[in-house]
């Protein structure tokens, strides 16, 4: 039961961080503007994902590779995005 609960709480932050990332890629991308968005927060998250990725030590690991590498991709996309696509 203990590794049912330890493989769960793996898993949720894997599926809501990125989701929540990518609904912020996904409104840059639909309204085709960046006003509002704050590249300096985003570039933060994917700084600190990546660390939080590699002292986790679990490079191979589903979750982290979703939940924390893939994440701070998506937050280096936003931030390309404010500099070079959708800045106003």
């Amino acid at each position: 039961m203990r590794e049912l609960i330890i493989q769960i709480s793996g898993w949720v932050p894997a599926f809501i961080i990125p989701t929540a990332t990518a609904i912020q890629l996904w409104k840059i991308i639909k309204n085709k503007s960046s006003e509002g968005v704050s590249w300096v927060t985003w570039f933060l998250f994917g700084i600190a994902n990546l660390g939080l990725y590699i002292y986790t030590e679990k490079y191979y690991d589903p979750q982290a590779i979703i939940g924390l590498f893939l994440t701070a991709i998506i937050d280096f996309v936003i931030v390309g995005l404010f500099f070079f696509a959708y800045k106003k």
